[in-house]
């Protein structure tokens, strides 16, 4: 009887222990299993190739956008119809952004999508492509090897008599006013001198493009260090906001990346500086290059993937 027990005793932990050994094997090819397949599934991922089958996402401008209106202007997209009255022909699957930094953000996040910015705002969290053979570059804008180009603007009322604001628009056009353009990579203007201004005290309001801000907070730093008695403040909207608020005098000075329409009556604009428009696409994208109607047929919708483009 004691011999029994002794043996079922025996066989019970023999039992117990393969039990417990194929667990822990278990466990441990599971573990295993699930490791080579997070491998697996992180390589693939790493190793996924850019696709030109897929669909271009198109990014464009809002509309009261300077550089909307001279983007489309310079490819073609916008054209006349039977009437002689300008239509826009961007497609309507394109998505819409409202300022430059919104478009970097939204080309930097999807590796088939295509967009547009100034030149001078062009940073390397997305590619420009060459057009037509040409990089977009200032040296080939000021050439004219690059041809996708467009002026920056400031607008004034006319009669406008705000002190501070003829004072900094004498600083901008300044040789110093037009070395801080060309230190932020745009083109400056010819045949300036030195700023010899009175150096005013009082407020300045100045507001409109999102493609001219970035250089205007640039020239407004270097003059406020040159008179620190005004007070300047900068609004970001876009060119044609920039128009009609210095029209009603909500703005002193407009900032406009396009030349005024027939109808903006009441300013005048001055030519500040010359900015390129730089076509992006993702740092992953495979696009390098691209002709001006290969744009076009992207942003009028003739093309829908990348395959169609540079078949």
């Amino acid at each position: 009887m004691k011999m029994k027990k002794l043996v079922a005793l025996v066989s019970a932990v023999g039992m117990l222990a393969v039990a417990v050994t194929g667990c822990g094997n278990s466990s441990s090819d599971a573990a295993s299993t699930s490791g080579s397949t997070s491998d697996s599934a992180s390589a693939s991922t790493s190793d996924s190739a850019w696709d030109s089958s897929m669909d271009i996402t198109i990014v464009s401008r809002e509309d009261g956008s300077g550089t909307r209106g001279a983007f489309i202007e310079l490819f073609g997209i916008e054209e006349k119809d039977a009437s002689g009255e300008k239509v826009d022909n961007t497609t309507t699957d394109a998505q819409i952004t409202n300022s430059t930094s919104v478009m970097m953000t939204t080309v930097a996040g999807d590796e088939y999508a295509i967009g547009y910015v100034s030149l001078g705002s062009l940073d390397d969290s997305v590619k420009a492509v060459k057009i037509d053979g040409a990089e977009a570059t200032a040296e080939n804008v000021k050439s004219g090897a690059y041809k996708v180009s467009r002026p920056f603007n400031i607008v004034t009322k006319d009669g406008m008599d705000n002190e501070v604001a003829n004072d900094f628009i004498s600083y901008i056009m300044s040789t110093e006013g037009q070395a801080v353009v060309e230190e932020n990579g745009y083109i400056a203007v010819d045949d300036v001198e030195a700023y010899a201004g009175s150096k005013p005290s009082g407020k300045c309001v100045v507001g409109g493009s999102s493609s001219v801000s970035p250089v205007m907070e640039k020239l407004v730093e270097a003059y406020k260090a040159v008179n620190t008695n005004a007070d300047i403040e900068l609004q970001t909207t876009d060119s044609t906001t920039g128009v009609t608020s210095t029209q009603d005098g909500s703005y002193d000075i407009g900032m406009a990346s396009r030349e005024l329409k027939d109808d903006e009556t009441g300013v005048t604009s001055t030519v500040i500086a010359t900015d390129g428009i730089a076509v992006v696409v993702n740092n992953d994208s495979d696009v390098d290059e691209l002709t001006s109607d290969q744009v076009k047929s992207i942003y009028t919708g003739e093309a829908l993937t990348w395959d169609e483009v540079l078949k």
